[in-house]
């Protein structure tokens, strides 16, 4: 059978319900594997062992008893550490919130123990979520295990890695402008954003609110669609959570794309995106179009100033939602004497880093008297040009295609002091979250650095049963089944 922790989620529900090993040898497969890894990549920031050991325990009673409460019954999942978990350490990697432990769960982490699954702990990520590489935590990087010299994307990072190289067999992150979707392109996992709103932010601490959703990271189409039904659903705590029934997401997984029509998004075809990216992306088209879908090519004209508008409605919305952190309700407080004020602006300068700083400042200033109306409402006219843009391609296409990233992943160090060329690391990401539509990113293959290459589909809101139509059909049709160094080469047999 091999190691446990190589395992799907539904090939090891399968071996459970067999009664082939329990949960117990589940988890005891993923702490062996996290022991060899962590000390390379650095994924994971809390590992709770016990609450872990004691959810097995409770799975593997369950089974015993014949009751089943679905896929994800004993499986080990992981969580970016931007999600609350009640009593257990949640820091979203910044030293404000070092120590915090939240009275209450979020919805998804509810919604995962309901669902039987076993929390192995929490995930290293680009503080409060800002960043595309995981190098802005305030508790070191996290490493690609491709490649321990590059870095995994961001800002979930950690998540990504954990499911990579079998440390948990899927993991939740949070998108907000791609940091799912980027995250698993570079270390070759799948990574899905949900449409807006059908997956419950309560208990996730904000970075922007209209722009957020959580996503699971996957080893496979269909594992993300059993986690993806779990998580998903209405939420009275959440003021914008969907109150509708939840869409069959996985009805026709096995269907095929014959009969469909799939757009090619031209401007992510072309200049700021690598050759070999490209022609890996154009080679897969290719092999829908053989598949029996009729691939076409589709313009996005607005997306040529969607990283424009992000960068100016995320921070200003990050700059509304962190003005909490002040170092008198939770988290850090400065010992520098003086006024409020003082304590305040002292607490933030000591428990903030610099790009969580850069995006307060930038989204401050663009909300500020006499720059508001220039700035974050141009901004916002903008959003409504790129959504539009894909209402009227999704008029045409059951589906959009492309990259989804520029390049594979980069060197460890390489953008960190260059804000601009990092925030492109989005560029294929961000108009979905603007128009808060679905997409999923599908590993397809390496370039020639053996650096995996993800690849992008695109559905209109509520559109998840059509996109992973496609996803399925793409990643049959790619058979990528290459796995990260760090998960065959290094660790060793008990």
């Amino acid at each position: 059978m091999g190691d446990l922790a190589d395992l799907t989620i539904l090939d090891a529900g399968d071996g459970l319900r067999a009664g082939d090993f329990s949960s117990a040898d589940l988890l005891e497969a993923v702490t062996r594997r996290a022991a060899v890894t962590e000390a390379h990549l650095h994924a994971y920031l809390t590992l709770d062992h016990e609450g872990a050991a004691q959810a097995a325990e409770a799975a593997d009673a369950s089974f015993a008893k014949g009751e089943d409460r679905g896929l994800l019954q004993g499986i080990p999942i992981a969580l970016k550490d931007n999600m609350c978990t009640r009593g257990i350490e949640t820091t979203a990697s910044s030293r404000i919130l070092d120590g915090w432990k939240p009275p209450y769960d979020a919805t998804v982490v509810t919604r995962l123990r309901e669902a039987g699954a076993v929390i192995t702990g929490k995930t290293n990520l680009d503080e409060f979520a800002m960043g595309s590489s995981t190098e802005n935590s305030a508790y070191g990087p996290t490493r690609n295990p491709w490649n321990t010299d590059k870095v995994p994307g961001g800002s979930s990072g950690g998540s990504a890695v954990t499911t990579a190289v079998g440390s948990a067999f899927g993991s939740l992150g949070s998108d907000t402008g791609g940091s799912v979707r980027q995250p698993a392109a570079l270390t070759g996992v799948v990574g899905m954003k949900p449409t807006y709103g059908i997956v419950s932010r309560y208990g996730l601490i904000a970075f922007a609110s209209s722009l957020d959703q959580i996503g699971p990271f996957s080893r496979s189409v269909a594992d993300s669609v059993a986690m993806l039904d779990v998580i998903s659903g209405f939420d009275p705590r959440d003021a914008t959570s969907i109150n509708a029934p939840v869409p069959n997401f996985g009805g026709s997984l096995d269907r095929g794309v014959a009969g469909l029509k799939i757009g090619v998004v031209t401007e992510f075809m072309g200049e700021g995106i690598d050759p070999h990216v490209i022609t890996a992306t154009r080679a897969m088209a290719d092999r829908l179009a053989g598949a029996g879908a009729e691939v076409v090519e589709a313009t996005l004209p607005s997306v040529e100033y969607a990283l424009s508008a992000y960068y100016l409605i995320a921070p200003a919305e990050c700059s509304s939602n962190l003005a909490r952190f002040d170092g008198i309700r939770f988290g850090h407080r400065t010992q520098v004497e003086g006024t409020t004020e003082e304590m305040m602006a002292h607490t933030r300068a000591e428990g903030f880093g610099p790009e969580v700083i850069r995006r307060i400042l930038l989204g401050t200033y663009a909300l500020s008297a006499g720059y508001y109306d220039a700035f974050y409402g141009q901004a916002q006219k903008v959003r409504t040009l790129v959504r539009n843009d894909f209402t009227a391609a999704y008029g045409h296409v059951d589906v959009l295609i492309s990259p989804t990233t520029p390049t594979t992943a980069f060197s460890v160090g390489e953008k960190a002091a260059d804000p601009i060329a990092m925030y492109y690391s989005d560029l294929c990401t961000i108009p979905s979250n603007l128009a808060g539509d679905p997409a999923i990113s599908v590993p397809i293959g390496l370039d020639d650095a053996g650096l995996p290459v993800g690849f992008q589909v695109m559905a209109p809101s509520l559109g998840e049963e059509v996109m992973y139509q496609v996803a399925a059909e793409v990643e049959r049709l790619a058979g990528f089944t290459e796995r990260a160094l760090l998960a065959t080469s290094t660790v060793v047999a008990p």
